[in-house]
């Protein structure tokens, strides 16, 4: 429970995680892992290098940001964006150095606590934050350096995208041609039953047969037996004795009652940087004076502390079981009661004044409620135990033995048998790509023999064996004809609907004899009045159609399409009514005025980058790059 609350607050004392990030980065010692190696050069901007471990690093980093979508890009490409970026983020940097531009230590400390990565169950931790900046070969000051150089950059981009506006000319512009509604009318032309009278004859099946015999090839394939190693049987093979579950529950039940939770807010004045202790000590004093008068607790923390984060919560700086915070705090929170504020207490980070916000007392489930959570847990290490002596045994039989038979007996392992399956996959395992691709490699499906053991998942683990390949081939006319004389059907439909859609356009465009077609084949127009871009009432592609034709000058516009779907429509603009800034919800007019300095903002900024880099000096093989 404890550990639950912890995760939803802000952590302990940020002041005090900031000085045990001091503290233990100290030890590091290093400017960089690694620092001291002569790395290539593959660009030089304004006389600073940029580096191939920069430029590998920043390729990694590419792919990272964008889960790996960009695996299947060519490498020289994928260099040639990055060395791009780490150019131009260079030109920015050397920018900010020279205006004298500052990230503030506390911008910088503030933006580390709440770094992702740095956290764990969503608290900051300094040993995951030094193994982190680690794996990017960077020690502390190093990252806190590149830090630095990145917020300033970041702060550079900003001063343009958020300090633009839009005018009330400039927003009524915007308004009347994204409000823009429209007065139209249609008729569709559908595939339905316009061909049921004409017969498919053999022989233009057999002719669509012969020349699209790719359309019915029939997939090679593969039939499979595999066994199944599964935690969940293993599970079910288990029993816990109830005295077990009852010893367990009492021993946990012991050590949760009569222990509690304590929540604590405090303001800290930090001794070092900020105050002498003595300075200090005289704050907190006067400071608990003015709470005794009256004060918000919560509104001098925001004013005082020099706990930045816990002050912008009201000094709340989480819960406790005894052990979180450090030990003078914990013991002063032990002789306060609800709501009451400490005299000064001093630590090795300064001089707090506690206040004790919550205390609750823990009361343990029921033996009803906890039992079977506990035989659960007390079944997991067991099961997890006999998994992995299983799991180890199953991987020695399948590279041991030519069969599944003999793992089947030594293991208890049911052997199963697949459907046909292809390299597309299947059901049951084989909709695990691991399981199909095990299937198709040369050392199953040539060599004969098991498979390594595939982990399904974190439950299931599995050894497969082909018994039967099936060759691709095409399948017998007598199989697919049902199959071909649909599609020749829909093709001959096709085609008729799109004979009668151009009658009905070539009567529209002359201006006679359209109302005689129409009645003809049962046809009517729809008609649509006052209708904007983002209707839902009126089909996407017909939508698209009418606001691509050009505003009415006397006569209708007309336009004809054919659907994705095969129908065909004919389209008639009868009238534009223009848009203002009144017919958008304020909350919409909100957002559009947002995206508008957003993107002015990216365009005055890609503006200012383009002059940098043209009165740059960057030397670089940019051919190789691609620049």
């Amino acid at each position: 429970m404890l550990q639950d609350i912890r995760e939803n607050s802000q952590g302990v004392v940020a002041k005090i995680i900031i000085g045990l990030i001091v503290a233990v980065f100290a030890l590091t010692g290093m400017e960089m892992l690694g620092g001291g190696l002569l790395q290539p050069e593959v660009a030089e901007v304004n006389g600073e290098e940029i580096t191939q471990f920069q430029l590998d690093q920043n390729v990694q980093n590419l792919l990272a940001t964008v889960g790996g979508q960009l695996e299947g890009i060519d490498q020289g490409l994928l260099e040639s964006i990055a060395l791009n970026q780490l150019i131009e983020e260079t030109i920015l940097r050397q920018q900010a150095f020279n205006t004298s531009m500052v990230i503030s230590n506390s911008r910088l400390d503030r933006n580390i606590l709440a770094t992702p990565s740095f956290q764990v169950d969503g608290v900051f931790n300094s040993d995951m934050a030094i193994r982190t900046m680690a794996a990017q070969g960077l020690n502390v000051d190093g990252y806190r350096q590149l830090l630095t150089q990145n917020m300033l950059v970041s702060q550079m981009a900003s001063a343009y995208t958020n300090s633009n506006f839009v005018t009330e000319s400039e927003l009524n512009k915007f308004a009347e041609l994204t409000a823009q509604s429209r007065d139209f009318r249609y008729l569709s032309v559908t595939l339905g039953t316009r061909t049921l009278g004409i017969a498919i004859s053999d022989e233009e099946i057999s002719e669509y047969y012969e020349n699209n015999p790719d359309a019915f090839i029939e997939e090679e394939t593969v039939i499979a037996e595999y066994v199944i190693l599964d935690k969940d049987v293993i599970s079910q093979e288990l029993d816990v004795n109830e005295g077990e579950i009852l010893a367990q529950y009492e021993a946990e039940r012991s050590e949760y009652e009569g222990s509690s939770e304590k929540r604590a807010a405090h303001i800290l004045f930090e001794v070092g940087f900020e105050y002498s202790e003595e300075e200090a000590l005289e704050l907190a004093t006067t400071t608990q004076q003015r709470l005794a008068d009256g004060e918000d607790f919560a509104a001098l923390a925001l004013e005082l502390s020099s706990d930045i984060v816990s002050g912008e919560e009201g000094g709340d700086i989480g819960y406790t079981d005894g052990t979180a915070f450090p030990a003078a705090i914990e013991e002063a929170l032990e002789t306060l009661a609800l709501d009451e504020v400490s005299v000064p207490v001093v630590s090795e980070f300064g001089v707090h004044l506690v206040k004790l916000t919550e205390d609750a007392e823990n009361i343990f489930a029921t033996f009803e409620e906890a039992r079977d959570r506990i035989e659960r847990d007390l079944k997991s290490s067991e099961v997890e135990l006999i998994y992995g002596e299983r799991l180890q045994d199953l991987s020695n039989l399948a590279f041991e033995t030519g069969d599944l038979q003999t793992i089947s007996e030594e293991l208890g392992l049911e052997i199963s048998q697949s459907e046909p399956i292809g390299r597309s996959g299947g059901s049951n395992i084989f909709s695990n790509q691991s399981a199909v691709d095990a299937v198709f490699s040369d050392e199953v499906l040539i060599d004969g023999n098991n498979s390594d053991v595939i982990e399904l998942s974190d439950l299931q683990s599995v050894v497969v064996r082909v018994t039967q390949f099936n060759e691709a081939a095409v399948l017998p006319l007598e199989e697919v004809q049902p199959e071909i004389a649909v599609i020749v059907r829909t093709e001959m439909e096709r085609q008729a609907v799109q004979d009668l859609g151009n009658q009905l356009a070539e009567a529209a465009d002359a201006g006679e004899g359209l109302e005689e077609l129409l009645a003809e084949n049962e046809l009517e127009w729809i008609e649509e009045t006052e209708i904007n871009r983002d209707a839902f009432t009126v089909n996407r592609e017909v939508l698209d159609a009418v606001f691509a034709l050009q505003r009415p000058q006397g006569e209708p516009e007309l336009a004809s399409i054919t659907l994705s779907n095969g129908t065909f429509v004919l389209v008639e603009l009868n009238q534009v009514n223009e848009g203002t800034i009144d017919s958008i919800p304020e909350e919409e007019r909100k957002e559009i005025v947002e995206l508008i300095t957003t993107d002015l903002g990216n365009s005055e900024f890609q503006a200012y980058l383009n002059t940098l880099r043209e009165n740059s000096d960057i030397q670089a093989n940019l051919e190789d790059f691609g620049l």
